[in-house]
């Protein structure tokens, strides 16, 4: 445990961007596997509607600093090709 007292206030800053990364990380797992799922099951409008929500998620994060902006655009690019693919 650190003795500075910046020290000590660092490790709690760190700590709550941590957990708030890690939430937004989540979520945006969730969103791609709901694209993911209604592709398998070949249902386009529930596709559409998914990659919409995902690709929201995604650029948020990006926004954040949570992704790069090419590691979001390649996400992205993935989700639209499996949901492109349905046509």
């Amino acid at each position: 445990m650190a003795n500075i007292k910046s020290a000590k206030k660092r490790i709690l800053v760190t700590e709550r961007a941590n957990a708030r990364n890690k939430a937004i990380r989540s979520k945006v797992k969730t969103c791609i596997k709901n694209v993911e799922t209604a592709v398998e099951n070949k249902d386009k409008e529930a596709a559409n509607a998914a990659l919409h929500t995902a690709t929201v998620e995604i650029e948020k994060a990006c926004t954040k600093g949570i992704y790069h902006k090419n590691n979001a655009a390649r996400k992205v690019s993935r989700l639209a090709k499996a949901v492109n693919s349905l046509a």
